[in-house]
């Protein structure tokens, strides 16, 4: 028995042919589907890179505890138990993550490893002069961008790019180990993630007419940019999505030409979505998790069942792949595993509900056909805490100051006796700004209008703390949430309703571009600019009091007042910032 995982990140789940994707080149992906299980209702967990991989390792949540960060010493870890258990684990990947301060536990876990370079900003190949970058949409140029225009120069062509070298080096072991048992390959690749880099073949796939500036690379924002600039970031996607398709194809290609269909488990999956324009929002983590973002594509294979081409209608997530993982192998289930093997065979349901989030942001649960989205309850979004042996962020470690009140917790169910580090956590959005929010998918399945149901929402905040309390979440994120530690959620507790006019105001679009006056100062420049100029202050003083705080300025400066406003949802009302465009044009 043998298993491979093919892991895209940010692969889009409505662009592709099994789900209704109409426009998009993915023949493999269609192929795929006619050779396994289809899941219908794939929703993630913990998002976004790294907190997805904690749950594919250890089939538990991990947003509620902590933020992005590497496994903890008490995590069960899938590769592991299986390598532990006589089962071979090879990763490859080009998945840069894997190699920061905030990831940096995983890959140890497998027998073998192997990565390739380049994806994103990965700080790869050294230039120390100036390199040479296109005009570009791209407003929120940190290190990373430079950086990403040097590691271009080396993957010039098809056969360099790290996608390419990754599935290489993942057939490379197929080829070698076939004829071997008790194996399982994760091939994972960072791609379709941003930025859309691909080679002419595939964006020949999407003919268009485009002359403006270059844009493959879509800041994490509210949608400023022209229709026809929206349009092209599209078809640079599907060039991109286009290029993982033919890769899944060469998998696909070596199963059927080793006829390892008979013994060997294939899953296809991903950690999230990435909005295009949909809600007038491109990326992801800056608004709420709309099903965009969260509900996934899914695709398994298990030889034991020999399903094909059905559609799978159960409740799965993320944590369900280790457990499926270890099932096949026949390895038992730590009990601080919450998943469960993905029914392939039978379409069971596995469970009553799923949430999902990131660390700070709303917490979010589905039925299925409901999904209710809970915001603090109070502006601060507060008390917020990281629950951690291992404090390290994305790219770095915590800091003293971070440190500086730190506290012992006492265990949880899944630490094994052991207490963590509890430190003040820190949220990448307010979801205050956004509201509680309520959705029928059933009515509404594109989650344009946010419903207010007491009753509804009754019993979906009773579901949410059903599930919090059974993930043994902090008392701190009950509080943060306004709702029970411990006894029955009444109507005391429900926000939809108390917080409909934030989340109308959250909603609102902003002005378009045409609506907005251009003049030498204008809401088009850098916020630093406008406040250099004393009759700017005075116009933004009155609109936007605390904007020349030194530590926010810090943070935005840099930022033309528009995109501040499309990243930050309700810090800047759209009729305030007309407000500012239309004074700021007669000074």
């Amino acid at each position: 028995m043998r298993a491979i995982m093919v892991m895209f990140d940010s692969l889009n789940r409505h662009m592709l042919p099994p789900y209704g994707g109409d426009w998009t080149h993915a023949p493999n992906f269609a192929r795929l589907a006619e050779r396994a299980a289809t899941f219908d209702n794939c929703y993630a967990g913990s998002m976004p890179c790294m907190p997805a991989r904690r749950e594919l390792h250890t089939g538990r949540y991990n947003f509620l505890h902590r933020s992005w960060g590497p496994l903890e010493p008490f995590d069960d870890s899938m590769p592991e138990l299986l390598r532990h258990n006589g089962v071979y684990t090879h990763l490859v990947s080009d998945h840069y993550h894997y190699w920061e301060d905030g990831g940096a536990t995983y890959h140890g876990r497998y027998s073998s490893w192997e990565f390739f370079r380049g994806q994103e900003g990965d700080p790869w190949k050294g230039h120390v002069a100036d390199v040479e970058m296109p005009e570009d949409l791209k407003r929120m140029r940190r290190e990373g961008y430079r950086q990403d225009w040097i590691n271009r120069q080396y993957m010039d062509t098809e056969e360099r790019h790290s996608q390419t070298l990754t599935f290489d080096a993942g057939l490379e072991f197929v080829r070698t180990n076939h004829e071997q048992d008790r194996w399982f390959l994760q091939i994972e690749t960072f791609d379709p993630h941003e930025p859309f880099f691909s080679h002419q073949k595939y964006k020949d796939l999407y003919p268009h007419d485009y002359d403006g500036p270059h844009f493959d690379w879509p800041d994490y924002k509210r949608v400023t940019e022209t229709p026809e600039q929206v349009r092209h970031a599209r078809f640079e996607y599907a060039a991109l999505l286009s290029m993982c398709d033919r890769s899944l194809g060469r998998v696909l290609d070596l199963m059927d030409e080793l006829n390892l269909w008979d013994d060997t488990m294939l899953i296809v999956n991903t950690d999230h979505g990435f909005l295009l324009g949909e809600k007038g929002w491109w990326a992801k983590w800056v608004q709420p998790w709309y099903n965009e973002l969260v509900r996934l594509p899914l695709f398994a294979w298990d030889p034991r069942v020999k399903i094909s081409g059905e559609r799978r209608e159960a409740l799965v997530q993320t944590i369900d792949l280790a457990p499926t993982l270890l099932d096949f192998f026949g390895v038992d289930c730590p009990g601080d595993m919450q998943g469960a093997p993905l029914p392939v065979a039978d379409d069971r349901p596995v469970r009553e509900g799923g949430l999902f989030g990131a660390h700070g942001g709303h917490v979010n649960v589905t039925d299925g056909r409901h999904v209710y989205m809970r915001a603090s309850a109070a502006p601060d979004n507060s008390p917020l805490h990281e629950h951690t042996l291992m404090p390290t962020h994305m790219r770095g470690r915590f800091s003293p100051s971070e440190l500086a009140e730190i506290e012992l917790a006492e265990p949880f169910a899944f630490t094994k006796g052991v207490r963590t580090v509890r430190v003040r956590g820190r949220a990448f959005i307010n979801p205050y700004n956004f509201g509680t929010l309520l959705f029928d998918l059933k009515a509404d399945p594109e989650q344009l209008t946010p419903i207010v149901d007491d009753e509804v929402e009754l019993r979906m905040a009773g579901l949410l703390v059903k599930l919090m309390r059974a993930n043994d979440a902090p008392p701190s994120q009950f509080e943060r949430l306004g709702l029970p530690v411990t006894g029955e959620v009444t109507r005391e507790h429900l926000l939809a309703r108390a917080q409909r006019e934030q989340a109308l105001r959250a909603a609102e679009a902003l002005p378009a571009l045409d609506d907005l006056p251009p003049s030498r100062l204008s809401v088009h420049i850098p916020v630093k600019t406008l406040l250099a100029d004393p009759k700017a202050v005075e116009v933004l003083g009155r609109h936007l009091p605390g904007i020349a705080d030194s530590e926010l300025l810090q943070l935005v400066g840099g930022l033309p007042l528009l995109d501040l406003a499309a990243t930050a949802a309700g810090l800047i009302p759209p009729a305030a910032l007309r407000s500012i465009a239309e004074e700021l044009a007669k000074l």
